[in-house]
């Protein structure tokens, strides 16, 4: 039976800031640095065929820590824009309490959490999904669907496209789930990719 590991990123830097990050590369705060070494103590002892990042550098940065720490030496990992997080077009880069002021908090709650409502110049979770969801099925899929673990490490918006996916979710539903920085979340698929248990490590 697949397992398949998905991990958030640690803490940016912006995230500690309270600011619209999407798409602008930023690093690992201190804080995420230690998150992603404490996921990678989390995950020892586990065996993965093939993992799988955005292409943003607090992804990247947490996936090559966690291996580190989890002894994955010879662990191929994927990068992909198509896993990058929601893209949060004219926002990016703003703090989201400045944004409530200039904008209404209504407003910027919508735009944060509704299904398909973007942000000026961004994408809503829909489009997030539209992009993510048909790389999972071509590249990541095929590989559960023989029986290989695979290890994902993303962003809050990118994989809540997947879990919505893999729970069966509505839209509705997904825009309420909360994914903590650095905390792995593991999934025990059958061989149809139905999920048999969840547990965050």
């Amino acid at each position: 039976m697949p397992n398949l590991l998905l991990i958030r990123h640690g803490q940016s830097q912006w995230n500690l800031e309270n600011r619209f990050t999407g798409w602008i590369d930023i690093p690992l705060s201190p804080k995420g640095e230690e998150e992603a070494a404490s996921a990678g103590e989390k995950i020892k002892g586990m065996t993965f065929d093939k993992a799988f990042s955005s292409v943003l550098q607090r992804a990247t940065k947490t996936y090559e820590i966690a291996a580190q720490k989890a002894g994955f030496k010879h662990l191929v990992c994927e990068r992909d824009e198509a896993l990058n997080e929601r893209m949060y077009g004219d926002l990016q880069g703003l703090n989201k309490d400045e944004c409530r002021e200039k904008f209404g908090a209504d407003q910027v709650h919508v735009w944060r959490r509704s299904f398909d409502v973007p942000p000026p110049g961004g994408e809503s979770l829909k489009n997030t999904a539209e992009r993510v969801l048909p790389y999972y099925y071509k590249k990541i899929e095929p590989m559960l669907r023989d029986g290989k673990n695979i290890l994902i490490v993303a962003h809050g918006n990118s994989l809540r496209a997947l879990i919505m996916h893999l729970e069966k979710m509505s839209g509705e539903a997904i825009v309420k789930v909360e994914i903590p920085t650095g905390v792995p979340i593991l999934y025990e698929l059958d061989m149809d990719l139905n999920i048999i248990s969840k547990k965050e490590l």
